[in-house]
């Protein structure tokens, strides 16, 4: 049953279709005038599939959250297209951007700094049903509680302030607040950095539960190879502005075929020996 699901998946258009997308920013150096370009994306070709989790993977300074930022619409690139459900939005007009916006939604690395601080729980995940005047009144106050506790918050703490919750807390707020809006892409840019690794898999485990409850589009960028493998339907590589490897998860952990992409999983494989040897009971 689950091989003919993922051949109907793969039998289906794109999602996304990202075709020679580039973006170049020009950056002074510190105590000096002088400038210099970084080319942060450099002719990406990606496709992201319906319905499949996809992890970008990719050492810092790879391109992989100004990919994300222009998938997001936050970006404009300097060239290439973006094809989402079969229309380009890489230069949309700002009236169409207001209804490709809710399909499109992002959870940004640091929770703190993306949550209001004045605004209560309640309030944060409110807020783009307000904008959007999607619910208000009684059923507004409803639908943000069912939201806390689809993503394993209690209804009961609605009225804390995003400081009273842990780290892990805040991302699960940060991610009740970005399906408010039902979206058709979800956008994970680094949001398990920084967490230990029992809240990574606790998030990593609600995005699964959420991604087939939702029929949800994820793309989950990340640094980490071997935390994105344990959930990803298919990853691509990223490595100096360009996508140098994209497959099935399977494909790409037995058979790599860049040679960037066997560093990462080398220095995936040491790092994991490494942790067992220190702790010599574990798995």
């Amino acid at each position: 049953m689950a091989a003919e699901q993922a051949t109907k998946r793969a039998a289906r258009p794109a999602l996304v279709r990202v075709h020679a997308l580039s973006k170049r920013y020009v950056q002074r150096r510190i105590f000096s005038r002088d400038k210099f370009v970084v080319d942060a994306l450099k002719n990406v070709d990606v496709e992201i599939p319906p319905d499949c989790l996809t992890a970008l993977v990719g050492e810092s300074g790879s391109g992989k959250s100004t990919l994300a930022s222009c998938l997001a619409m936050l970006e404009t690139p300097d060239s290439g297209e973006i094809w989402f459900e079969g229309r380009e939005i890489s230069r949309a007009a700002a009236c169409e951007l207001e209804s490709l916006r809710p399909k499109i939604q992002m959870v940004f690395q640091d929770s703190s700094g993306a949550l209001n601080p004045r605004f209560s729980a309640a309030q944060i995940i409110a807020e783009p049903l307000e904008i959007q005047r999607r619910v208000s009144g009684r059923k507004l106050r409803q639908r943000t509680c069912e939201l806390m506790e689809e993503v394993g918050l209690s209804a009961d703490w609605a009225d804390r302030s995003a400081h009273e919750f842990s780290g892990g807390q805040r991302q699960r707020l940060a991610i009740a607040r970005a399906l408010a809006l039902r979206p058709t892409l979800l956008i994970l840019d680094e949001s398990l950095s920084g967490l230990d690794l029992v809240t990574q898999a606790q998030i990593l485990n609600l995005l699964a539960e959420i991604r087939i409850a939702h029929s949800l589009t994820c793309l989950l960028i990340s640094h980490d190879l071997s935390l994105v493998g344990q959930v990803a339907d298919h990853i691509a590589v990223m490595h100096k502005g360009t996508i140098i490897e994209r497959d099935t998860r399977q494909q790409v952990f037995e058979s790599p075929r860049h040679a960037h992409t066997r560093e990462l999983l080398a220095a995936t494989r040491t790092i994991a020996s490494a942790f067992r040897a220190e702790r010599p009971g574990s798995e």
